[in-house]
């Protein structure tokens, strides 16, 4: 089947992502019930309905102690667009997740592409596992901006003129760049979460410190947000104990 793309489609350019919280059932008490039941059976259904603050205290001792399983009797789904090389580093997380992405054999992928913002730290100084980023300069920055919208257009026109002569979406999809953004629904449970916030995410109150690249954070800043509003006292047990998953 011969695609037609309009000829008038153009690029585009993000320098943010994007995370939609699509549905969840998660709460405090979710983690009270799931660990009373341990000691008081039938019993700790009636946590299902008592406000979680009164029981706060428990929430912090299995974080402390690092009693893990009442984490995960919960779940969140997000939608979330973002530059394919981001989704690449995502599915390294695969205990308690679960990812649909949509796919380029399929449909015909969007031009829009990932470009960095000014607030993005362009300069790698060091050597790996022991290195920092640093600012760039105007120069490197528009040479940034410049070099990489350039490509992306030569990149799309290539792939959608390949569609045009009748080549599947599946092939013509090889010329596209990992900067190419892309959408999928992430599902987790707290427990799952917090290990991804351990690792993808820089704070000032973590135990352990982690040196994420700095598009997959910014993902994680947006999950961390949506999910600091459905389990506020599980979030803040979290920091308390210096961000590591229990």
């Amino acid at each position: 089947m011969t695609e037609n793309p309009a000829e008038n489609e153009k690029a585009s350019f993000r320098s943010d992502v994007s995370v939609e919280l699509v549905k969840h059932s998660a709460a405090d008490s979710d983690v009270l019930w799931a660990a009373r039941v341990s000691t008081a059976g039938e019993q700790s259904l009636e946590e299902v309905t008592k406000d979680p603050e009164r029981s706060k205290g428990l929430i912090n001792f299995l974080m402390r102690d690092r009693h893990g399983s009442p984490f995960e009797h919960n779940s969140m789904t997000f939608f979330i667009s973002a530059p394919i090389f981001v989704f690449r580093e995502f599915m390294r997380h695969r205990v308690g997740w679960s990812y649909n992405e949509e796919s380029g054999r399929y449909r015909r992928l969007e031009p829009v592409f990932y470009v960095p913002g000014e607030a993005r730290k362009l300069i790698q100084r060091g050597r790996p596992g022991k290195y920092e980023f640093v600012e760039g300069t105007p120069a490197q920055h528009e040479l940034t901006g410049r070099v990489m919208e350039d490509a992306y257009r030569h990149a799309y026109e290539a792939y959608q003129e390949m569609l045009a002569a009748g080549v599947a979406r599946e092939v013509a999809r090889a010329v596209l760049p990992v900067g190419l953004f892309s959408s999928m629904y992430a599902t987790c449970n707290a427990r799952s979460l917090m290990h991804f916030l351990s690792l993808r995410t820089q704070h000032e109150q973590a135990a352990v410190p982690s040196f994420p690249q700095r598009e997959i954070e910014m993902v994680g800043e947006k999950m961390e947000a949506h999910w600091a509003g459905l389990m506020p006292l599980t979030h803040a047990a979290f920091n308390a104990g210096g961000r590591v998953a229990p």
